[in-house]
């Protein structure tokens, strides 16, 4: 099935399972962000905490990670969210191979997938995103840009020492939004995309572009400043400053 749906179609609002993934190397960051610590306490238990809480809308977690790390994982989860259910599955060498190996443990009709690294997130934009995929089939956080946006002729990494590259288009500014997560689906789309991805060697940033492929609407819903994804030692700072300040109630 593809093109837009009318809303109400597809399965009805249901359980969800959120797909956490949490398997890569942290190499930009420069070691395992998972154990970091923000403001006390270490990275995934701020995520888990936030998914757990009951104003969030999730039913279920499944964790991709390294093997090495699930009885940790675990623990963390037994700890800060004793109200559900939570399995571990191995992650990828990628964010995509992640993600679909979390996808085969989910059983529910909807799906949410939030990244590891993503700690200040709230119960409210999660259960927000929920929400408007379950009225539509598929939901992504995100916010406006404040930033000119452009595309350039080739990918461009000048950390690395690459050649300057060329602007090839600017699209309009006020069109454009930075994506996040959650991102949330009906579960049997996201299955189907991950498919089609893996069958013709597809290779995608995040998961509403999977969908977004097969013809199917993606939704926004205004995303949250703090939910930056820790990607670096830079954003450190941003995030303590935020979960120091809203810990007293997480």
């Amino acid at each position: 099935m593809t093109g837009p749906e009318a809303e109400g179609t597809g399965p009805p609002p249901g359980p969800v399972t959120a797909v956490v993934p949490a398997a890569g190397s942290g190499q930009r960051f420069g070691g395992d962000k998972l154990w970091a610590p923000i403001a006390g306490q270490p990275v995934l238990v701020w995520t888990l905490r936030a998914l757990a809480d009951p104003a969030s809308g999730v039913d279920g977690l499944v964790v991709a990670a390294p093997a090495a790390e699930h009885e940790r994982i675990l623990a963390v989860a037994r700890a800060v969210a004793p109200r559900l259910p939570c399995r571990c599955t191995t992650g990828g060498d990628r964010r995509q191979a992640s993600v679909a190996a979390g996808l085969r443990l989910c059983t529910t009709p909807w799906v949410v997938v939030h990244d590891a690294a993503r700690p200040a997130v709230t119960p409210g934009l999660c259960a927000a995103v929920i929400a408007a995929a379950q009225r539509t089939g598929a939901a992504t956080a995100a916010e406006p840009v404040a930033d000119t946006v452009a595309e350039v002729d080739r990918a461009w990494d000048p950390a690395g020492g690459a050649a300057p590259a060329r602007l090839r288009s600017v699209p309009e500014r006020a069109r454009m939004v930075a994506v996040q997560t959650p991102q949330a689906f009906r579960t049997d789309w996201l299955v189907q995309a991950h498919e089609l991805a893996r069958a013709t060697g597809r290779q995608a940033d995040d998961d509403a572009t999977l969908v977004l492929a097969q013809g199917h609407p993606v939704v926004v819903v205004a995303g949250e400043a703090a939910n930056r994804k820790l990607t670096g030692r830079g954003d450190l700072a941003a995030l303590t400053a935020w979960l120091a300040a809203a810990g007293a109630g997480r």
